[in-house]
């Protein structure tokens, strides 16, 4: 294929701003970092899109609990044009709204890319000032295809604070460092800091170890945007489709509205 078509830019008229949310890995609470800093960015007042760009294992959906919903889709020519779904202020793209709950995909990468491609090209925005993606874990052609077809304003590193993880993180942040899809890093969050028993608000437990999120800030010369405790009711949340702001844990409450203050401040 011809270089110059390959790093051809979709248009994405009406978005200021898209942000991608990157791990090196699974479990590092991505999704979760993406899904309620995008519902932060939304009670600023700003019209604000999540994009699930995890073709092969969505979680936004059941994040929003909106499982069971379907976009509107309306013809265009030859085309369909997609209508997000819209929940806490956000509106929503995922290829989970696209199937079965049970069902997984079995795609080639250039299907993946194409797919991928479709969902920002053929969905109706509108005004949006921050687009958040949410990608897959790793470096593979979702991310390749999005960092080439779209003009990104940054990328958040997600990482949780011990060395394994860093390590794994390194190759997401160095993707983005590559000379031919140069991004700017905006920042590291670092997930899953510390453990804070509900009946102890006093006790912090560093079970994940300590200063992770700060030492990989300082290698690729950029900030620690933001660092979340671990705490049990966040993942219960997500269970039941319910964001960080409903439940009572202000600690985290206040880790993501810093974070979205620290990046309306960036960009």
């Amino acid at each position: 294929m011809n270089k110059d078509k390959l790093f051809e830019k979709l248009p994405m008229e009406g978005v200021k701003n898209i942000i991608v949310v990157a791990s090196g890995k699974g479990g590092v609470g991505k999704s979760t970092v993406a899904a309620n800093l995008a519902i932060a960015l939304a009670r600023n007042g700003l019209n604000t899109a999540l994009v699930d760009a995890d073709i092969f294992g969505p979680s936004i959906p059941k994040m929003f609990g909106i499982e069971d919903v379907k976009p509107d889709i309306s013809a265009l020519g030859d085309k369909e044009i997609f209508f997000p779904i819209k929940k806490y202020g956000v509106s929503i793209i995922s290829i989970g709204f696209f199937i079965a709950n049970n069902q997984s995909l079995i795609w080639r990468g250039p299907l993946a890319g194409k797919a991928i491609t479709q969902l920002f090209e053929d969905t109706q925005w509108g005004e949006i000032d921050y687009m958040i993606i949410d990608f897959p874990p790793g470096t593979s052609d979702i991310q390749l295809t999005t960092t080439q077809k779209l003009n990104l304003t940054g990328a958040l590193i997600v990482t949780t604070p011990q060395e394994l993880s860093l390590n794994d993180a390194r190759k997401a942040a160095s993707m983005f460092t590559n000379p031919d899809l140069k991004t700017p890093i905006l920042g590291i969050i670092e997930n899953m800091s510390w453990f804070t028993p509900e009946k102890h608000p006093d006790e912090i437990y560093y079970i994940f170890g300590k200063g992770g999120g700060l030492k990989m800030a300082k290698e690729y010369d950029t900030v620690l945007l933001g660092q979340i405790p671990f705490v049990l009711e966040v993942g219960e949340a997500a269970e039941k489709g319910l964001s960080i702001f409903s439940q009572k844990n202000k600690t985290v409450v206040s880790a993501f509205e810093q974070i979205a203050e620290q990046i309306i401040s960036k960009t």
